[in-house]
């Protein structure tokens, strides 16, 4: 097996006093005398190969602090990858910790390509596992300037379990760090002091690291449906090659601001606010696109607590959403989901055309739309479709609020729901009536059973693996099924699509393998 390690900067790959970066090649050097022959002790069949020929064009020593890192550094890093795809079976990206949670968001999305409906294209079938560390690897004696391992530091710990993590095989951008892999677009750094500065507060690790490395299988995203959409297919690699090539040509034309909620001053009387002042200003710059981070649920000062619609920042918001900026309504709160109907405070935010991320960091969602933006024309996507895309699920990123899917998230319990994206309609496993889709007038508009068995509910709706939407009684006896199971297995989705309140909302399954929707359970039209 050989792992490339990317070695783009930071900490890890400092020396000195005061710190400073080492190159990639005589970090790679270092690496390779002194710590290498540790490694082959477990692993004598791997072949790490050190980059270092991947140069950050801003910075003099070729690597780079990534307090520095601009959207197109993340784009060097999908592309040395890309452009090396079939020459490693996984690679290891030194980062530093103040941007590793933009960079471990982005690149997902610089590795993968969706259709308009979410549907993968392009895949990514191998282990990216990004780490660094708060202390340096290796320490330079100043008088003969000669290196050694650093003493007890997170560094060579979070190395070897990037090491051991790369050679999983599992199909994802992960972040391994202070004995714990975690999904790349749902961490944040939450300690800037300790060797456990990540976190992923809103979904559990792959996997952790004790006397041996154990993945939970449950938790990590499935591989590539099918060879046609893996990055393994030379037709599939091209075209998310092309599709970063006109990602790192647009990328600054879409800039994203991430604007917090803080107390400062505002006056109905004169519908003037601090905030709108600020946020004017900064559309003025030529951002494209919002992230706010709200308080709690997804609440936001209007400007004014009596009639949001006349505050000031209501109004300047709304301007931007005139303006065709994309708002994203995030929170500032570490743990937990945006429910911005919840309170009066947060609900006027729909009125402006804020966009729910349920609980994606703040982070993801400046990866996430910046990436989407930048990519709109190479696809000739819609204004719409790219707000549509940003309320699925694509790769973990977030839950999954208007979908079950057969190879992640397949079931729905008792009490649980799906929901259109403007909350329109809802799809509810009722307890004692099955499932049901009614609007949020309680207006019903389908339900699975014509008369429910009291004596078999609650019970669970299932989409499984060969295509067959099924609902099952406490006993576990189906009580309705689609009846599209497919005896050769058929990888599909639930998709509850559109809008009540435009008459455009559907219920239907998709199948993965013949690229189509199969059924139709409910549909609308104007």
């Amino acid at each position: 097996m050989n792992i490339a390690v990317l070695n783009t900067g930071g900490t890890i790959s400092c020396i000195g006093n005061p710190l400073h970066p080492m190159t990639a090649g005589h970090f790679a050097q270092a690496c390779q005398s002194i710590i290498g022959p540790i490694i082959r002790q477990t692993y004598p069949a791997l072949t790490l190969t050190y980059i270092t020929d991947l140069d950050f064009p801003e910075s003099q020593s070729g690597t780079i602090d990534s307090t520095n890192l601009q959207p197109t550094d993340w784009c060097l890093i999908a592309s040395y990858i890309l452009n090396h795809y079939s020459a490693y079976d996984g690679w290891i990206v030194l980062h530093g910790t103040d941007t590793m949670d933009f960079t471990a968001s982005a690149l997902p999305f610089l590795l993968s390509a969706f259709d308009e409906n979410g549907i993968p294209t392009a895949a990514l079938s191998k282990p990216v596992v990004i780490t660094g560390s708060q202390v340096p690897m290796f320490y330079q004696d100043p008088a003969t300037q000669a290196l050694t391992l650093n003493f007890d530091t997170d560094a060579f710990q979070n190395f070897c379990g990037a090491v051991t993590a790369a050679q999983t095989g599992i199909s994802e951008v992960c972040v391994y760090f202070h004995g714990k892999l975690f999904r790349g677009n749902r961490i944040l750094k939450t300690n800037a002091t300790e060797f456990d500065a990540f976190s992923s507060p809103n979904y559990p690790a792959l996997g952790e690291s004790g006397i041996e490395f154990a993945l939970s299988p449950r938790n990590l995203l499935p591989p590539p449906v099918c060879h046609e959409v893996s990055l393994d297919n030379p037709t599939a690699l091209r075209a998310v090659t092309q599709q970063l090539a006109h990602i790192h040509s647009t990328i600054n034309s879409f800039p994203i601001i991430k604007f917090s909620a803080f107390p400062a001053w505002y006056d109905t009387a004169s519908s003037t606010a601090m905030l709108a002042n600020l946020i004017r200003a900064s559309l003025a710059t030529g951002a494209r696109g919002l992230i706010l981070e709200s308080y709690g649920e997804g609440n936001f000062p209007s400007g004014n607590p009596g009639n949001p619609s006349q505050g000031a920042i209501f109004q300047a918001l709304n301007e931007a959403n005139q303006a065709g900026i994309i708002i994203i309504a995030c929170t500032q709160v570490i743990r937990g989901i945006v429910n911005d109907s919840a309170y009066a405070a947060g609900a006027w935010l729909q009125q402006v055309g804020a966009l729910n991320p349920a609980d994606m960091t703040p982070m993801a969602a400046f990866a996430k739309l910046i990436i989407l933006l930048s990519v709109q024309a190479h696809h000739r996507w819609s204004a719409e479709t790219v707000k549509h895309l940003l309320q699925l699920n694509l790769l973990g990123e977030r839950i999954s609020t208007s979908r079950m899917d057969s190879r992640t998230n397949s079931v729905l319990l008792a009490g649980q729901s799906l929901s259109a994206h403007d909350g329109s309609a809802t799809l509810l496993n009722h307890p004692t009536a099955g499932p049901i889709l009614t609007t949020t007038a309680g207006e019903k508009l389908w339900s699975a059973l014509a008369d429910p068995p009291q004596s078999a509910l609650p019970g669970r709706l299932i989409m499984q693996h060969d295509g067959n939407l099924v609902f099952y009684g406490r006993d576990n006896a189906p009580l309705w099924s689609t009846q599209t199971a497919d005896p050769k297995g058929a990888p599909s989705q639930l998709q509850l699509q559109g809008s009540s309140t435009n008459q455009t909302l559907t219920l239907e399954l998709y199948n993965y393998r013949t690229r189509c929707s199969t059924t139709r359970l409910f549909s609308q039209s104007v």
